[in-house]
């Protein structure tokens, strides 16, 4: 089986148990849950429950436990995002070739999905994991989304990131902005796959850990370059908005071929941290490459 009859599958799998755990829009607030649906529901690759599905896959968990990690991580995913693209933000009008949720509805509706799509995800977390996962290790999960989340992780970067327009930033002060803003959630979903399953030895835990470390940032520099090298269309954004707001990127800092080829890098580093894995890691082998080969 191809990684793209994988991410078909997996893809259909979160978006049905999605459908069940976000409230139907004709339940109040109205508004507000069309928003939250909007913003889920409007395409993207899904590419951190894939990512969770992938892990669970290397360490042979069941395909039902991975459901509700893979739904609550979307829903970080997809909170943070509405955030990103609001006026006090990136101010941005497009996500996906479609207007954006303070566009689509308004900035408060907006806001206030978000708010909710991060409760939701704990909910998720808290209701949705199978009892024959250890409690420790739903615990755990529990915890890795609250801090990957928050100001240690994906919201942290965000702040360094708006601190950051208009800087010149060191690659190693880019790295770490983008550890937490982007990498962060990319290593909780692989550490998801690994906390579900019966016996997450530490010495596993620790190769899926940098795994994700270094496709999380080889995500990041790939998403730099696209934003220079790619079109609006293809996009699903605006093209060169980063540059267009004085925003440090990859190829500002260390150059668009520098930055190829360090994203290249990062994904043989991943691929090479597997080689203890058998035939059941090959998606997330394929996934090193996808995400720097990805058109958008």
């Amino acid at each position: 089986m191809t990684l793209v009859d994988h991410m078909k599958i997996w893809q259909a799998h979160v978006d049905t148990a999605l459908d069940t755990w976000l409230p139907k829009p004709n339940i109040e607030p109205f508004r507000l849950h069309e928003a939250m649906r909007y913003s889920v529901f409007n395409g993207g690759k899904r590419l951190r429950p894939v990512l969770v599905y992938a892990a669970g896959m290397a360490m042979e968990v069941p395909t039902a436990w991975l459901h509700a990690p893979a739904c609550a991580i979307e829903c970080i995913h997809a909170y943070s995002l509405i955030h990103d693209d609001l006026p006090a933000m990136d101010d941005d009008d497009l996500r996906r070739g479609k207007p954006t949720c303070h566009r689509a509805f308004d900035e408060a509706t907006a806001i206030l999905a978000g708010d909710a799509l991060q409760a939701l995800a704990v909910h998720i977390l808290s209701h949705g994991l199978d009892r024959q996962i250890p409690a420790e290790q739903r615990l755990a999960m529990i915890d890795l989304l609250a801090v990957s989340s928050g100001s240690r992780g994906m919201a942290g970067g965000q702040a360094l990131d708006l601190g950051a327009v208009g800087k010149t930033l060191t690659e190693a002060e880019l790295e770490n902005m983008h550890i937490h803003k982007t990498g962060a959630l990319i290593r909780s979903s692989v550490l998801f796959g690994v906390l579900c399953s019966n016996n997450p030895q530490e010495s596993v835990k620790n190769q899926l850990d940098h795994y994700a470390k270094c496709i999380g940032l080889a995500f990041q520099i790939h998403d730099d370059v696209l934003d220079e090298t790619a079109d609006t269309a293809t996009l699903g954004k605006t093209q060169g908005a980063d540059r267009a707001r004085n925003k440090p990127t990859y190829p500002a800092i260390i150059g668009l071929d520098a930055s190829i080829k360090l994203a290249q890098e990062l994904a043989d580093e991943a691929i090479d941290s597997l080689t203890e894995f058998n035939d059941n890691a090959a998606p997330l082998r394929d996934l090193a490459r996808y995400v720097i080969e990805r058109r958008n």
